[in-house]
């Protein structure tokens, strides 16, 4: 590893005008990578961990952003000087980054194929060459069938396979340097696992520097060499990464550190219920693309199978966990749950009563008792509409709930529950950090007080100390109310720490479900047993 920096960052300073005064978002920061290095950058959501990175590659809007102060030199040459026709040249030949949003970063109307091809194309390489190497970054990247699925569009995806087409696209150059916010916040731990190996490999084969902003401390602790801590735009701990994981010496990362799942060990969870009906019943449920519903045929090997005869009970005051890796059918399963699609046959009863058979009125009922919390904020929030219209929006549809004097009061309080502020709720969704927009989408679910909360990769995008502040207020609501969540999360270690009961999905099956001490101490499917492994030693380590 080469002793001089590859790009090094001195004295930057960021600020916004706003007709309530200057915001400085990035305040005097310094920190710099050599070749073959990762340096992770911490802090929660809103510190400036990605505006101050977004300058490196001229990607913040100056104006309204003004960068007061500070230098940023790539091999020595300072890039806020450089004029924009050859900072361009650099960016995604030179430097390289990997977006938080996959969904917004990806255009919508072009295959996946044509658009990693495009970054190889922009710089040179020819058609047929362009072609075969993206083929071989799909591959690389754990896309099953890469030929096919080259073809298709970025909505034909999972969240977490969106994200790995961010990450093909970005190293199709094989930069110097990789900026990667938050690149593995969508991905199982085992595709997690494959990507920080490839990121690393290319490290080692081409020296190329790593810049890491992640939240998830388990990456950290994989892959980072040293590490800086951010907060309120500033500098507070910076360090090699052993020692800092080890022995934090500033409060806010020993706070974060603390928020780490599983950190202490893991208190089992119990069901709080006196319910001996179940609220919540699956038998034999399938969903194959390609097939109406109610056609599936005994034997039938047509269409795309998503789920797979899947079976499961969820009683009053019970948090069933859902895991597995992208594209197994996790989220297909829950949309189905809120009636989103319509299984190809099967049944599910809420209370009950079959929800395919349900009139209109009863749907209505329904939908007010069961809440869903999405995996992509960007795509789930109205751009038009601002925080409090969201936030009340479910007061509107169901306005016998809180009368409209109450409303603002109301979200103020929701919002503040999940980690918000009263002057956010004049705000609107792109005014907000990717984590800020997950929390008012959480804040939007509960306004209705449901009995059944279905969390689609809710807090994925969270910083770690928002995640447990969101976990720990989940559990209170399910104590106090009787509360019932499905939640479908990747974080194995977040699962444990929250779930009282677990389903494992492989390939849209469920291979194996029990009460969550047993599926974690003594895993029985090898599916669950590789899933458990590539987690990390913490997660055996505190069984």
């Amino acid at each position: 590893m080469s002793d001089t920096p590859l790009l090094e960052i001195r004295n930057l300073s960021i600020h916004f005008p706003s007709s309530r005064g200057t915001v400085h978002v990035v305040s005097d920061v310094s920190w710099s990578v050599r070749k073959g290095e990762t340096l992770a950058i911490l802090g929660e959501s809103g510190s400036g961990k990605s505006v101050s990175t977004s300058a490196i590659l001229d990607l913040i809007d100056a104006p309204p952003a003004v960068i007061s102060q500070g230098e940023i030199l790539y091999q020595g040459r300072d890039l806020l000087k450089t004029p924009k026709d050859e900072r361009r040249k650099i960016n995604g030949k030179n430097i390289s980054m990997i977006f938080q949003d996959p969904l917004a970063a990806l255009n919508p109307v072009y295959p996946i194929g044509w658009q990693i091809a495009e970054t190889l194309r922009v710089h040179g390489v020819d058609r047929q060459t362009a072609h075969a190497r993206v083929i071989d970054l799909l591959t690389r990247v754990g896309i099953d069938d890469p030929e096919r699925r080259a073809k298709q569009y970025p909505h034909q995806f999972s969240g977490g396979q969106r994200q790995r087409i961010m990450i093909a696209s970005a190293i199709a150059l094989e930069p110097d340097l990789l900026i990667a916010d938050e690149p593995t916040s969508a991905l199982d731990v085992t595709v997690q696992a494959q990507v920080l190996a490839l990121l690393k490999q290319l490290q080692a084969e081409s020296g190329m520097g790593l810049v890491l902003i992640t939240h998830d401390l388990s990456v950290v602790e994989k892959v980072a060499d040293r590490v800086v801590v951010m907060q309120n735009g500033r500098i507070v701990e910076t360090g090699d990464a052993a020692a800092i994981m080890a022995a934090p010496q500033h409060p806010y990362t020993r706070k974060l550190l603390d928020a780490m799942p599983g950190r202490h060990g893991f208190t089992p969870q119990l069901a709080v219920t006196s319910a001996d009906r179940p609220l919540l019943e699956v038998e034999h449920v399938s969903r194959v693309y390609g097939v109406a519903p109610g056609k599936l045929k005994p034997g039938n090997t047509g269409g795309v199978r998503a789920v797979d005869d899947a079976s499961f009970v969820l009683r009053s005051g019970e948090t069933l966990g859902i895991v597995g890796e992208s594209g197994s059918g996790k989220s297909t399963l829950a949309r189905m749950l809120l009636g989103l699609e319509a299984p190809t046959s099967g049944t599910i009863r809420f209370d009950g009563h079959d929800l395919n058979g349900m009139s209109a009125a009863q749907t209505y009922t329904v939908r007010r008792r069961m809440q869903f919390v999405f995996q992509d904020p960007t795509a789930s929030l109205n751009p038009r509409m601002t925080v409090g219209q969201i936030v009340s929006e479910p007061f509107a549809i169901h306005p016998d709930v809180l009368p409209r004097s109450e409303w603002r009061g109301r979200a103020i309080e929701l919002l503040e529950r999940v980690g918000l502020t009263a002057d956010h709720i004049d705000r609107h969704p792109h005014q907000f950090s990717g984590g800020q927009r997950q929390r008012i989408a959480i804040a939007r679910a509960l306004a209705l007080q449901p009995e059944v909360i279905v969390c689609d990769e809710a807090v994925s995008a969270l910083d770690v100390s928002i995640q447990a502040q969101v976990i720990d207020l989940l559990k209170t609501l399910r104590r106090d109310f009787g509360l019932s969540y499905i939640f479908i999360a990747h974080d194995l270690a977040l699962v444990r720490d929250f779930a009282t009961s677990v389903i494992v999905m492989y390939r849209g099956q469920i291979v194996e479900q029990g009460l969550t001490t047993q599926i974690y101490t003594n895993p029985q499917h090898d599916y669950t047993k590789r899933l458990l492994a590539a987690s990390g030693d913490h997660l055996s380590s505190a069984a």
